[in-house]
């Protein structure tokens, strides 16, 4: 099981938005380019990739990428599974006003755009050539001259200007997160120039290469009843995008349907060949997760991700398995880590203490919930960059223990001297050391028992914690949990509310505890300022849920941002990790490396996954009439 509502940095539908670190590739300029002026003064060689240190797979002029099939099929429709609802296409305000349509991060382009077979290296697509100096103090995006907008206009370096002052101005998230682009100017007909607040973060150029672009002149023009569009509120107006999908119909709350642009202007770029292969695309969306699992069985949509490990052992035996007409198939995840975890917010006083934090992980008895919930599928998390290389072990060396000096003074002493681990129960006498355990730290932290109740010492105050959800299918998970704080004494309620309710609590940080997660691509950066960052955590809507002040990790964050080699990167997050888990900020929860996923049988896909793109889905597979005429139900 794995919180997907939110939308998290690097891993959502808004890739357009993310960052991915950058380094520089050739690229020989076309006859119209070579007929341009040089980039800006202090200009550099023109690029037609970025890298965090150069390490690019494809040379300038390839075909496209090793993973997809060139002469995939175009046709057919896709139905897809959404949770929750929607009420909004605007994605300048996705997180802040509404509830957004997953689907429109479709109708979108950005500047660049990944391959899935590399770590972090990005080609371009708006863009067809970057250019920055060596000490990364701005960069130059020239735009593509057939680039266009569905309405056949062009797309212009004021849509690009636009588009990042919109994000800086309507989203608290992306403005933390733009902070460091100081200027955007147009610099000549196609050439968007970008000025950063200082020299040596090698992140930024990509970042603003993965800005989303949106169209100025139709969000500046007004609809068909003649009201002036705003950028800064919801609409469900259908959008102009620029993508090889545009929206054709929706129903609010219910889907949205996408059509595949047949005359898109980037359907022959090497970075599109062998993509964007359906037709259509339909998000159906539910309320109740159980529904769509029921409406998934009943071959009203023809994909899905399983979070539920429950389900995966129990839920998927019916006829159409059997008859193999549906697939059950799980994909590596390669491409990323996570920390999934019951997040404490430490804007409330209760949980300002270090050693309440540590008693609440004392509490949480993951081997016998793993056994009797998950069918003993799960590992527990140790490390906020789980599943990759980059997570924290044993005790300190080399070159992160030379980091973990210069915060020395600043951090717990246990860093250098003990190895990180979370508390292991699983049977009675583990559950029992464990909660004695707690309760010395409530106790050393000023708390005691009253009438069976635990209580501040001096005020009289009752312990008492909310346990916050928008899942239902969570509850079980937290009610598990309820049991053991009560035999601490702690006064526990468990509340699930809709997810506007939710969102809007965790904007204005009104909550007790949540579960949520941070995604970790192979390459850290900026977006850690965003999870963990002092700023971050006075600004609504930011991934600093958990409200870190801490001066030391925001100097370990910078550390990550400004590395100068792989070495370095590693060893610097491999510090970060190690102090973020010794403040017990979190309960850790749990983690899967593989995607599960079930399917109808109607659908082509390349021999071999993408890398670091787990299945691939939807974007390289392709509709298979033969095999869909096997599976029944629809041609």
């Amino acid at each position: 099981m794995t919180i997907s509502r939110r939308r998290l940095l690097k891993t959502t539908a808004f890739a357009a938005l993310t960052p991915v670190l950058g380094g520089i590739g050739s690229l020989p300029l076309s006859e119209a380019a070579q007929a341009q002026p040089a980039a800006a003064a202090g200009s550099a060689e023109w690029r037609h990739a970025l890298s965090l240190f150069g390490e690019i797979k494809y040379p300038a002029g390839f075909k496209r990428f090793d993973y997809v099939n060139p002469d995939a099929p175009k046709g057919g429709t896709v139905r897809q599974i959404a949770l929750g609802t929607f009420d909004n296409f605007n994605i300048a305000v996705a997180g802040v006003k509404g509830n957004i349509a997953g689907a429109v991060g479709l109708i979108y382009e950005s500047l660049t755009t990944a391959s899935l077979d590399e770590v972090s290296t990005e080609y371009g697509l708006l863009a067809e050539a970057v250019s920055h100096p060596e000490d990364y103090s701005w960069v130059s995006y020239r735009l593509r001259a057939e680039a266009k907008w569905h309405d056949g206009k062009p797309v212009t370096p004021e849509d690009v200007i636009f588009s990042l002052d919109s994000f800086k101005k309507y989203s608290p998230q992306y403005s933390a997160y733009y902070r460091h682009v100081v200027k955007a100017e147009k610099v000549g007909d196609r050439e968007v120039k970008f000025t950063f607040d200082g020299p040596g973060n090698r992140e930024l150029p990509q970042i603003v290469g993965q800005l989303t672009v949106l169209p100025k002149h139709w969000w500046e023009g007004t609809n068909a009843s003649g009201q002036k569009r705003d950028i800064g509120s919801t609409t469900l107006e259908l959008p102009l995008g620029s993508a090889g999908y545009r929206i054709k119909d929706f129903s609010a709350g219910r889907n949205v349907v996408v059509e595949r642009v047949r005359d898109h202007w980037g359907a022959k770029l090497a970075v599109n060949v062998g993509r964007n292969n359906f037709d259509e695309i339909r998000y159906e969306y539910f309320r109740d997760g159980t529904v769509a699992l029921e409406a998934f069985k009943g071959d009203q949509v023809d994909w899905r991700t399983e979070n539920s490990a429950k389900n995966w052992a129990t839920a998927y035996d019916f006829p159409a398995v059997a008859e193999k007409r549906v697939i059950l198939e799980e994909f590596t995840n390669r491409s990323s880590g996570i920390m999934q975890a019951f997040a404490m917010n430490l804007r409330r006083d209760k949980f300002k203490d270090a050693r309440v934090r540590r008693a609440l992980n004392f509490a949480f008895d993951f081997e016998e919930m793993n056994k009797q919930i998950f069918f003993g599928q799960y590992k527990r998390i140790a490390s906020y960059f789980e599943g990759t290389e980059l997570a924290s072990s044993g005790l300190p060396q080399g070159k992160e223990l030379e980091i973990l000096e210069t915060v020395r003074a600043d951090v717990p002493p246990e860093i250098f001297t003990k190895t990180y681990t979370n508390p292991v129960g699983g049977s009675a006498e583990n559950v029992r050391s464990n909660l004695r355990e707690a309760m010395q730290l409530l106790k050393e932290a000023g708390y005691e028992i009253r009438e069976r109740k635990l209580v501040d010492a001096k005020t009289g105050a009752p312990f008492e914690i909310e346990l916050l959800g928008e899942d239902p299918s969570f509850e079980r998970v937290m009610l598990f949990f309820k049991p053991s704080l009560e035999r601490l004494g702690i006064n526990v309620s468990v509340r699930t509310i809709d997810a506007t309710q939710y969102e809007n609590r965790l904007r204005s940080w009104d909550f007790d505890i949540v579960v949520s997660s941070w995604p970790e691509s192979l390459s850290p950066g900026n977006e850690q300022r965003e999870y963990w960052g002092s700023q971050a955590a006075d600004q609504a809507g930011s991934r600093n849920l958990i409200g870190i002040k801490n001066p030391a990790i925001d100097k370990l964050i910078d550390r990550v941002i400004f590395t100068k080699d792989r070495d370095d990167l590693v060893a610097a997050t491999k510090a970060l990790d190690r102090v973020l888990l010794w403040h017990n900020y979190v309960v850790p929860q749990w983690t899967y490396n593989k995607v599960r996923t079930a399917r109808w049988d109607r659908f082509g896909r390349p021999p071999e996954p993408p890398k670091y793109g787990q299945s691939g889905f939807p974007s390289i597979w392709w509709w298979d009439a033969e095999k869909a005429a096997k599976t029944g139900g629809r041609s």
